[in-house]
């Protein structure tokens, strides 16, 4: 949903304007080309050689666009790093970009052989190689039911076990060649791989345990009218980023049978977008990893 992002945004106001997960650059360039004279991008991601490839296709020198490594996660301070304290708008897309998913040795997809990696930052010392081989099959099955919400966990769980006794499981395709022997594939269902590959990406890259705080954390060095736009691909994503929206929205924590606000908390956040967006047929026709897309929008106030 690009288009919406972009236009979420409110880029007509001007100023500093962050893509907290620059990927590929797709986004990137196309804000670049609608950001308002004397305006600033600032592209994070923690991925190094996404930064390289992104900064390759946007071919914008400074200052016009800012390029830093780190995750998002970090942005207040990423951003004080490079002497900037407030901001007017962020974009957020969640998730593993294409390049990743298409670049087999980094290991992301079940769908290319490659070593168990899954790190977005390679400084991380955290790898899938570690979770398959050397977590416990209740640790395993709880990881691959919360974060994949895979209602055959427990049966993927023990087959990894029983497979890793006789070597050790090293490369993606072994490892959806076993969960494809564990479960039969029915026509028209996701490969029975999916669900426990996003499971362990998002252990490793500890995508969803901090969110909350860090949407907070941006939300606050946003200026007032700055937007925040995220796109996320999972259900437990979204669930996290409409729950912190509606906490801003509506901060009082006073008893209900009260006739007044007695706590002092006054609303920071006003959602622009009281459903989430989702893409259209026709890219979903152009795109299908879009699918499971949903994009929200909120406004500092």
């Amino acid at each position: 949903m690009p288009k919406e992002a972009i236009e979420g945004l409110n880029l007509g106001r001007g100023g500093i304007y962050v893509d907290g997960t620059l990927g590929g650059g797709g986004h990137s360039k196309l804000i670049l080309q609608q950001l308002p004279p004397n305006s600033r991008l600032i592209g994070i991601d923690r991925d190094e050689n996404a930064i390289a490839a992104a900064t390759k296709y946007i071919a914008v020198s400074p200052p016009s666009f800012t390029p830093v490594h780190g995750n998002f996660h970090n942005m207040p301070q990423l951003l004080q790093d490079i002497g900037v304290h407030t901001i007017d708008g962020v974009l957020l897309d969640l998730g593993v970009s294409s390049h990743q998913l298409d670049t087999p040795h980094r290991g992301f997809s079940y769908r290319h052989d490659g070593p168990l990696d899954m790190r977005m930052d390679k400084l991380s010392s955290l790898t899938a190689h570690e979770i398959v081989n050397s977590y416990t099959e209740r640790e395993l099955a709880d990881l691959i039911f919360t974060y994949g919400e895979e209602r055959h966990s427990r049966r993927i769980a023990r087959a990894i076990c029983v497979a890793r006794t006789a070597s050790k499981i090293e490369t993606t395709g072994e490892l959806a060649a076993i969960i494809e022997k564990t479960i039969r594939q029915k026509y028209g269902d996701p490969h029975p791989a999916m669900r426990t590959f996003m499971a362990i990406r998002i252990a490793v890259n500890d995508e969803l345990s901090p969110l909350d705080g860090v949407l907070q954390n941006i939300i606050q060095s946003l200026n007032p009218g700055g937007r925040i736009v995220v796109i996320t691909f999972h259900s437990l994503e979204d669930r996290i980023v409409k729950t912190t929206f509606q906490k801003l929205v509506s901060p009082c924590e006073c008893p209900r049978d009260i006739p007044y606000c007695a706590c002092g908390k006054t609303p920071s956040l006003r959602v622009i977008t009281k459903k989430p967006l989702k893409p259209s047929a026709e890219e979903l026709a152009n795109n299908s990893r879009a699918h499971s897309a949903k994009l929200r929008i909120a406004e500092k106030v």
